[in-house]
Order: C-alpha cells, then structure tokens, then sequence
C-alpha cells in the first residue's frame, strides 16, 4: 500500500455519516489482505443495520490504531496538487485511515504483532461506532486515536457542553407591543447575560469558549414573537458542573436552557520525543469510556481546513504519520 494513492482511493468512496458501509468493505477488504499474509484475523462488526465497525487483530493486541469511517457532507472527490492531497476526509480522516494501514502493513512486514486496527462509525454525529466499541473491549492496553493535530501528540482536548436556550412570550400586534411579551427580546437578555458570564481557564488546555450557533424565532415584523430560541456550544476545559450553575442564573426568569449533550475535557498521553499540542474539539475517546486503553491523540493535517471546502491534507505529513505511527506502536508495546 502506498499513502497517498490509498487516500485518494478512500477520499474517493463517499461515506458521510450513516452512509459508511462501502468504505468500511473497502478497509475490510485491505485488512482481509494483509491478515492472509501476515496471520491475523478481521470482523465486522454491526452497530446499526449497514453500519459496521471494522476490527482487525494480529496476535494478542495491546496497543490499538483507531479512527472514524465517516465525514461531514457534502461529499468532493480527490485531486492532488504537489504539496496536498484535496477532498473530503482528506484530513479529517481518510488520510488517517491510509497512514494507519500502510503503518500496519510495515510493522507487520518487520515480524511486529500484538496490535489492532479499528475504524468506527458516526464520529461525526454522536459517536455510535464508538460507543459499541466500549462495550466490547479486546484487552488492548493503549489506543491511539487518529485526528488532524499536524502529527504532534494532544496533551488534551477540549470538552464540549451544548444546550438549548427557550424563552416563551405572548402574541400581540407590534402596533401595541405592551399587550405581548416578546420572546425574543427575553432570549437576548438572557443570552447578554450568558455571554457576559467570566469562563474558567486550563493551564494545559486554555480558555472555555462559547459559541451562539443559532438562533430563531418569531413570526413576522409586526406580530410580537411567542417563541424564540438559541443553540449554545461552550468549549469545555474542566468539571462542568460550576458552568452548568452560572448558565441556570443567567438564564434567570428569561428562558429555560435544555442541556443536549456534555462530553468531558480530556488530559492526554504523552511520549517523550515527540511533538506535542492541544486541540480544541472533540473526539472519540470519551465514548470509548477506557475500554480500549490509555488514550493518545495523533494525525496528520490540521482540523482548520476539516469541514470545509478547502480540505486538504499535506502530502509529507502523510508519509510522516506512517511512521510516527509505527514508532508509536513500538515504543508502546516495549
């Protein structure tokens, strides 16, 4: 296998989330390939119907190499430039899934065994491939988790905590607004105060952050609005409980915020020798819940261009990543 071909080839089978079944024969298929040469053996395994996660095993496995099959859409084909391999999941993480399999294959063509390969399903939406894995661990000690980080180890990840922000008022013609009550001005005043709120810092990981990702209400220009509501994202970088106080006394009377989702700020492994960073999004390391071993966070690319139409991933961090994979591996089984 070669990483750049092998990413263009994967680039070039869509496989935005729920839809992850062709790519996942296509790893299978390579993994099939390389446990008929080497010994090993590879599953399949089901977590929604269509929806497989893909393991392969070679002898008694302590260290894992892990990441996700699907991406965010919409879906672009691979083309290549002389520095950059370009397309959706270029980065974030076809490119991962190519450095992963060509690492195998090396690491086993050097007589290297007592690892696994897993790639997951829907990562990218609520971590379901991830989730099953957890509950059906296979002894590994260490996982490595593959995510654009420019190939420098995460010392940590940020958190996140999402909510619905809802405040309710009372129609009436805007001719005569003090015969309503305004939704949405309610929901601003609540959001000022949310915003003006002072959110805790991490000397590893940095400064909590928010973000009002939408917003809506409202009926026409000259009706008083009844209903309005926001969607919050904070960046966690510790306990959340403290937050999830201050965001109930912002609130206040105004609007009623409905916590959706809360997944946990992660403090990462380190390797002496090699690189490290921090990122700032979230993984699929919290839903393994440590099933599958002490975490550590590496891939190549950066998650700046991820998720957008300039996706890319840098030909020499490929290479690299195969590498620092296969080093990775050793050092951990040793």
């Amino acid at each position: 296998m070669e990483v750049i071909s092998l990413t263009r080839s994967l680039i070039d089978i869509e496989s935005i989330t729920g839809n992850e079944e062709r790519v996942g024969d296509h790893v299978a298929g390579l993994l099939s390939d390389l446990a008929c040469r080497y010994g090993g053996r590879v599953e399949k395994i089901e977590v929604e119907p269509r929806r497989n996660n893909v393991l392969a095993i070679f002898g008694e496995p302590v260290v894992t190499l892990s990441t996700h099959l699907d991406t965010v859409p919409p879906f672009f084909p691979a083309r290549e430039d002389e520095e950059f391999v370009w397309g959706r999941g270029a980065c974030d993480v076809k490119g991962i899934i190519a450095a992963m399999l060509c690492a195998a294959e090396s690491l086993l063509a050097e007589g290297v065994r007592n690892f696994a390969l897993l790639f997951v399903v829907g990562e990218e939406k609520n971590s379901a491939g991830a989730y099953a894995a957890g509950l059906d661990p296979r002894g590994s000690k260490f996982i490595i988790n593959g995510e654009p980080t420019g190939n420098r180890l995460a010392l940590g990840s940020k958190g996140a905590l999402r909510y619905e922000l809802k405040a309710t008022g009372r129609m009436a013609h805007s001719a005569y607004p003090a015969l309503g009550e305004s939704a949405i001005e309610k929901l601003l005043d609540a959001l000022a105060r949310i915003r003006a709120l002072e959110l805790p810092v991490d000397p590893v990981l940095g400064p909590c952050t928010l973000n009002i990702g939408l917003i809506s209400g409202g009926r026409a220009p000259n009706v008083i609005p009844d209903a309005a509501e926001a969607a919050l994202m904070f960046r966690l970088v510790g306990d959340p409980a403290e937050l999830r106080r201050a965001v109930a006394l912002a609130a206040g009377d105004s609007a009623h915020p409905h916590e959706i989702l809360c997944i946990p700020a992660l403090h990462l492994g380190a390797l002496e020798g090699f690189e490290t960073t921090v990122v700032a999004y979230t993984t699929d390391i919290p839903a393994f819940g440590g099933a599958w071993g002490q975490p550590y966070l590496l891939g190549p690319g950066t998650i700046h261009v991820a998720h957008t139409s300039e996706e890319r991933v840098p030909k020499a961090q490929l290479a690299e990543a195969v590498c620092i994979y296969q080093a990775m591996v050793k050092r951990l089984l040793a």
